[in-house]
């Protein structure tokens, strides 16, 4: 199982990390477009909608890590040992 635990430790966990600042990034984008393009309602709508999709991914990601700690909880504490998960 030590296998199993390199896995998720040195690829999955970066993997989702890179996710996850992609999402805030794109969050923080749509948050920086609605405040400067206040006057213009188009350009406001594109903003809301980056600040939706942003708001989106970063409950899929957490959904990820929480489904994540329930396949580890069902193996068990000691089936692999996650860096990020404990």
């Amino acid at each position: 199982m030590d296998i199993l635990g390199n896995i998720i430790s040195y690829i999955v966990n970066p993997i989702i990390y890179l996710i996850l600042a992609l999402a805030v990034i794109y969050f923080l984008y749509g948050v920086f477009n609605f405040v400067r393009n206040a006057e213009d309602p188009a350009k406001r709508a594109e903003g809301a909608s980056h600040i939706l999709w942003g708001v989106v991914g970063i409950a899929i990601i957490f959904c990820v890590f929480t489904f994540i700690k329930i396949i580890q909880n069902t193996i068990g504490p000691d089936a692999y040992t996650s860096t990020f998960l404990r």
